[in-house]
C-alpha cells in the first residue's frame, strides 16, 4: 500500500497539478494526504474536490511537523513525500517503486528538472560536506549523462522521495525543531549512522518550482537554512570535532554567508546563525566518529561530481581553502 503526504500552505495552483499528476500515474497510489498549514486560499477545496484527504492545521506549524502529521496518519507500507510545487512523470512512482524494491533499498529519489528551463537539473540527490554545508547534487546544472547514473546515496531531498514506513518507524521522524530546511539532510545523517542507505533512480523524472513558498533567497528561507546548519553540527558531530575540523566548519560557514550577502540576505545569514548559536549547547548531543566517517564520503562525491559538471564557485572557494 503506498501512502502520499503532501504538506501544503497557500499553494492552490501547484497543488491543483500535482494532484492531476498523481491521477495519472501508472502506478496508483492508494491514499493521498493534504496536509493543510493554516492555507488562506483554495487548498483545502482543491485538495478535497480531487479526492485527497486533508489534515488540517490551524496555522503555519512548517514543513516538518505538516509531514510527520502526514506519515502519522498514513496507512501504507510506502510512504511518498511530495512539495506541493512538483510535477511529476506519469511512470515517476512506478519507476521509484520498482528501483527501491529492486535494490532492497527503504527509501529512493529520483531525478529532479527544473519546472522553467526542463533541461536543467533542480536536483538529484543531497551531498553534505564536512563544514556542515550541502549541495543538492545537480542543482543549476544541464541535465547530461552524469546525472543518468543509479547509484546508492546517504542523503535524499524530501522535496520528493519514497520512504518504506519501517524505516521511519526505525530512524524517527523529522526533527520538529528544524522546522523547515536541511530535516531532510538530518533524517539522512540518522539512517546513514544506522547503516541506511538509499538509491537514486533516474528514470523517476519529476519537475520542481523551486522555494513556491517563499523564494529561494527570501529572508525566511535564508533564515532557517543558515539557524538549521548550525542545528546539524550541534546535533550530530562528535566531542572534539572544533580541534579536527572546526576550520572546514568555519569556512564552509562563512562563505555561505558570502553568497547570501550577495543575494541580499546577508542580515537573514546573520540572525540565523545567532539563533543557531543560542541554542547549540541546549541542543549539544554527541555524536560518534561514525559521522565524520559518512561526512567525509559524502564530501569526497561533491568534489568528483563539481569536478565532472563543473565547479560552482561557492565549493571552488571551499576546497581551495580546505
Amino acid at each position: 500500500m503506498i501512502s502520499v503526504v503532501i504538506p501544503t500552505y497557500n499553494g492552490a495552483v501547484f497543488l491543483r497539478k500535482v494532484l492531476a499528476d498523481l491521477r495519472a500515474q501508472t502506478l496508483q497510489p492508494d491514499e493521498i494526504l493534504v496536509v493543510d498549514n493554516g492555507s488562506t486560499d483554495e487548498s483545502v477545496s482543491v485538495a478535497e474536490a480531487a479526492g485527497a484527504r486533508v489534515l488540517r492545521e490551524r496555522t503555519n506549524v512548517g514543513f516538518c511537523r505538516a509531514v510527520n502529521r502526514g506519515m502519522e496518519e498514513a496507512a501504507g507500507d510506502w510512504l511518498v513525500i511530495l512539495n506541493n510545487d512538483v510535477m511529476l512523470r506519469p511512470d515517476w512512482l512506478e519507476e521509484l517503486v520498482n528501483g527501491a524494491t529492486k535494490s532492497g533499498a527503504r527509501f529512493a529519489t529520483g531525478k529532479i528538472l527544473s519546472a522553467q528551463d526542463r533541461e536543467r537539473v533542480d536536483g538529484s540527490f543531497d551531498a553534505l560536506c564536512l563544514g556542515g554545508c550541502a549541495w543538492r547534487c545537480g542543482s543549476g546544472r544541464l541535465d547530461s549523462a552524469i546525472w543518468d547514473q543509479p547509484r546508492t546515496i546517504q542523503f535524499a531531498p524530501f522535496t520528493a522521495v519514497l520512504l518504506a514506513k519501517s524505516l521511519v518507524q526505525q530512524i524517527g521522524k523529522l526533527d520538529d525543531s528544524f522546522g523547515s530546511y536541511l530535516e531532510d539532510l538530518d533524517f539522512g545523517l540518522r539512517c546513514a549512522i544506522q547503516d541506511e542507505r538509499g538509491v537514486y533512480v533516474p528514470t523517476a523524472v519529476a519537475y520542481h518550482h523551486g522555494s513556491a513558498t517563499f523564494g529561494r533567497w527570501h529572508r525566511e528561507t535564508v533564515l532557517n537554512q543558515s539557524r538549521n546548519q548550525v542545528m546539524l553540527v550541534a546535533k550530530h558531530y562528535p566531542a572534539g570535532w572544533v580541534r579536527g575540523i572546526g576550520w572546514k566548519v568555519l569556512i564552509a560557514q562563512l562563505l555561505w554567508g558570502l553568497v547570501a550577502m550577495r543575494h541580499g540576505a546577508g542580515g537573514s545569514w546573520l540572525r540565523g546563525k545567532y539563533q543557531g548559536i543560542k541554542e547549540f549547547r541546549s541542543r549539544r548531543q554527541t555524536g560518534t566518529q561514525k559521522v565524520l566517517d559518512v561526512l567525509e564520503v559524502s564530501e569526497g562525491e561533491i568534489r568528483s561530481l563539481q569536478q565532472a559538471s563543473g565547479f560552482d564557485r561557492y565549493w571552488r572557494a571551499y576546497f581551495w581553502l580546505t
